[in-house]
């Protein structure tokens, strides 16, 4: 087991290579000029651009720039904004709880409807419920996020007014920030109606975000449940008597998860790709919001720790499944 995690590990040192090359060369890619933006001047002198980009440390050779980069990843330095002059990490951490809160909300929505769709479109198959639900999930998966959002606004927000259009809670509401994640600081908070007006505007945010992979999973249940359904084993414990429930539940889901938590882990890539357009759309104070921001203001330091901070939170779910799939099949390891 220990040589199976070590190898997992060992996978991901190229990985973390590969992606700090990409988040710094990426955001150099881009045209626009870091210092006029930071500065806000129309008209720089030459001499005063030349003093700000060598505070800046952007007239050195590229190699060098890099180098200093990876070894301030190596120690846990991931540099300072050249906007607001605080360390990247500590803004990541201050804005992540809102992006994991809803993050975590639309996975949980995603398995907790994605996978029972999935088993009974599978148990179903051919019947008019296999192909509503996966006319269904056809449908959710080709939606665009920020269509999908601004109609879900106008019908609920706008049009029946149910749910509010923007922000995490009521501007009626104010207490300490504990956790970081909204509905546990609401609810320790001790306010009345505080968790209710969290709960209201994590919904819609919620919904957008889990449409995907909720349509993502529910195929991919189906599609593994299909396959494993006409294995001998299956036939068998029909044969036996075996109740439908423990046949399918047990017997069945069990062996096809092993993909359905590979699709499950891919979408957490999916999920912070998605909350750009989400936290965007509803104005949600995380870090997709935080690094737009960081784009067009060409902020290098920002966009290149955000980009590594959240390769570093996929890397480390996707070692997470990788060690799954040694507890649900013990075969995997050797």
């Amino acid at each position: 087991m220990f040589r199976f995690i070590f190898g997992r590990l060992a996978v991901l040192i190229p990985t973390f290579l590969g992606v700090s090359l990409i988040a710094f060369s990426f955001i150099r890619l881009l045209p626009g000029d870091p210092v006029m933006l930071m500065s806000g001047e129309r008209v720089m002198s030459p001499e005063r651009h030349a003093e700000l980009m060598h505070q800046l440390g952007l007239d050195r050779p590229m190699y060098i720039q890099y180098f200093d980069y990876l070894t301030g990843l190596l120690t846990g330095d991931f540099g300072s904004s050249i906007v607001t002059k605080r360390p990247v990490l500590d803004d990541f951490m201050l804005l992540f709880p809102a992006t994991l809160e809803l993050s975590l909300c639309a996975i949980i929505v995603a398995v907790v409807l994605g996978i029972p769709a999935g088993v009974f479109a599978a148990v179903k198959r051919g019947t008019w419920l296999d192909q509503s639900i996966m006319g269904v999930a056809l449908v959710g998966y080709s939606m665009p996020i920020f269509w999908w959002g601004l109609l879900l606004i106008i019908f609920f927000s706008g049009y029946l007014g149910w749910t509010p259009v923007s922000g995490r809670i009521s501007l009626m509401y104010f207490f300490p920030q504990v956790t970081g994640f909204m509905l546990i600081d609401s609810l320790i908070s001790g306010q009345a109606g505080a968790f209710k007006s969290a709960l209201t505007y994590l919904i819609l945010p919620t919904v957008v975000l889990a449409t995907i992979p909720l349509a993502v999973i529910a195929r991919q249940t189906r599609s593994a449940m299909l396959e494993v359904l006409g294995e001998d084993y299956v036939r068998t414990a029909r044969a036996k008597g075996l109740p439908p429930f423990r046949v399918i539940g047990v017997h069945a889901l069990r062996n096809a998860m092993i993909p359905v938590i590979t699709t499950i882990g891919l979408q957490v890539g999916v999920l912070l790709a998605g909350a750009i357009l989400t936290e965007t759309i509803f104005s949600w104070p995380g870090i997709g919001k935080w690094m737009v921001d960081s784009v067009f203001k060409r902020d290098y330091a920002v966009v290149q720790g955000g980009l590594m901070l959240i390769a570093a939170v996929i890397m480390i779910v996707n070692l997470v499944v990788d060690l799954l799939y040694g507890w649900i099949n013990p075969r995997i390891r050797h």
